[in-house]
């Protein structure tokens, strides 16, 4: 009998998860055992077999990279967010500066349309347009704009982003609503609801329904506080606010 045979005869039950679960048992196995880490082989991409020791070097470099990929993107989501930051910053400043409903409807459309460089904005009121005679802010009759918006939209307490109805895209974009796309509604609520501030895309998957809406909440918090005041000043048909 020879010695392959004998040890066959010897290890009956040696199989491949014996083997592993050895080495679990004895991780020192290949310090004690040095020399075998040149001489076990493994496949490569390339086909050709490498070491041991070759793939483990191999496997870091690969880890390597990918830690400096995921440090590169979180380097350019912060730079991102600084700009971001800085834009959203400057929305709000001009936002307070604003002294009538006017003022704030161009503020928004500057500040969308040209620091975030979306293709449209749109506020509109849900107020009597009569209620604002020297105002040429959109306003609409929530009694009879509420079946077209849907409970989601008027219910809703944060950012809506995605394609919306046609239907609906008239009501929140009444002059520009054939070329929306997507978009994201922000409701605005100050005890009721105040009305809707949407931006738009011609772009179907700018705006997506798993888009982050942080800032867009912000925004609206911000906004529905603001607007009351200007809303009671113009509602009485006052044309200039007291120094």
């Amino acid at each position: 009998m020879n010695n392959q045979a004998k040890r066959s005869d010897e290890n009956p039950a040696l199989t491949a998860e014996a083997v592993v679960a050895y080495l679990r048992e004895h991780p020192n196995f290949f310090v004690e055992h040095e020399e075998l880490l040149n001489e076990i082989r493994l496949p490569h991409r390339s086909g050709a077999a490498i070491s041991l020791v070759e793939r483990q070097i191999s496997l870091f470099r690969e880890q390597r990279d990918h830690y400096e990929r995921q440090l590169y993107d979180l380097i350019d989501t912060a730079r991102q967010n600084d700009r971001f930051f800085e834009k959203s910053k400057r929305l709000l400043m001009n936002l307070l500066e604003a002294r009538s409903l006017d003022e704030v409807v161009i503020v928004l459309e500057d500040s969308f349309t040209g620091d975030f460089q979306v293709d449209f904005c749109s506020l509109v009121l849900f107020a009597e347009h009569k209620d604002f005679p020297i105002s040429n802010v959109s306003t609409a009759s929530l009694t009879e704009c509420s079946d077209a918006l849907g409970e989601e939209l008027l219910n809703s307490v944060k950012a809506v982003c995605g394609n919306l109805e046609p239907k609906q895209l008239q009501v929140l974009f009444p002059h520009n609503h054939a070329d929306i796309a997507s978009c994201a509604v922000i409701p605005l609520r100050y005890g009721d609801l105040l009305g809707m501030l949407s931006i738009g895309s011609r772009n179907e998957r700018y705006f997506n329904t798993s888009m982050g809406s942080l800032f867009l909440s912000y925004i609206s918090e911000s906004l529905s506080r603001m607007l009351p005041p200007l809303l009671a000043k113009e509602g009485r048909g006052d044309e200039h606010f007291p120094d």
